[in-house]
């Protein structure tokens, strides 16, 4: 059963969340905030899997309430929604540490499988996020130092963090390298261990923000 949180400050938006997940098998919304704060306290709580977290919410807004939440060591998954499609939303709710970013226009199915993939261990990184994320780097200084954690990737491991910045599913970073879907998983589970990273986001993150991926490279 995947707990989900929803967090947003317009009821009738949280009511509309609340139909369309409850119809959903395998699904159930323990709970509602109507702001950041609230959704920090109610997930301490509730022990959601999933807070649905919109990012414009009165007080403390969604992407500070991300940031508080996953200071915790036993945090939920967090996925973003907003009505607005901006670059700053997007590179703030990764670096926050959401797992995903979803507009609230998205469709029923859109939704629910998006709630399912982060509930997963997953990260939703559609391939428009990882163009925003590309866009923003364009915009901003020089990458930082390498970390030497990177060092400790196999020559074949670097190849699937580098497919994952491009925003490549474990299906297609199969279908790329050609092995099976269950090697890639190996292969991602053993980056994440080393770099310390929480999911995919954050790996993504972390290659642009080292220079590992740098803007105009091949990215999807």
């Amino acid at each position: 059963m995947i707990r989900v949180l929803i967090a947003d400050d317009q009821e009738l938006v949280r009511a509309g969340f609340r139909a369309i997940l409850e119809v959903e098998e395998g699904v159930e919304v323990v709970g509602e905030a109507v702001d950041g704060a609230e959704a920090v306290t109610s997930a301490r709580a509730l022990g959601p899997d999933v807070v649905l977290m919109d990012v414009r919410m009165p007080g403390i807004d969604g992407i500070e309430a991300t940031r508080r939440l996953l200071r915790d060591g036993d945090a939920p998954r967090v996925l973003m929604l907003t009505t607005f499609d901006l670059d700053e939303y997007v590179y703030a709710a990764m670096k926050a540490g959401a797992s995903g970013f979803l507009l609230k226009d998205a469709p029923r199915d859109q939704l629910v499988g998006a709630v399912r993939t982060v509930a997963a261990g997953d990260a939703l990184l559609a391939p428009a996020l990882v163009r925003r994320l590309v866009e923003d780097f364009v915009r901003r200084p020089a990458p930082g130092s390498r970390p030497t954690a990177l060092d400790e990737l196999t020559a074949r491991e670097l190849e699937v963090l580098l497919l994952i910045a491009r925003g490549l599913s474990n299906a297609e970073i199969a279908a790329e390298l050609v092995l099976s879907e269950a090697t890639v998983r190996t292969h991602v589970t053993h980056i994440l261990a080393k770099l310390d990273l929480r999911d995919r986001m954050q790996a993504v993150v972390l290659a642009y923000e080292t220079g590992l991926v740098r803007p105009g490279d091949d990215e999807r």
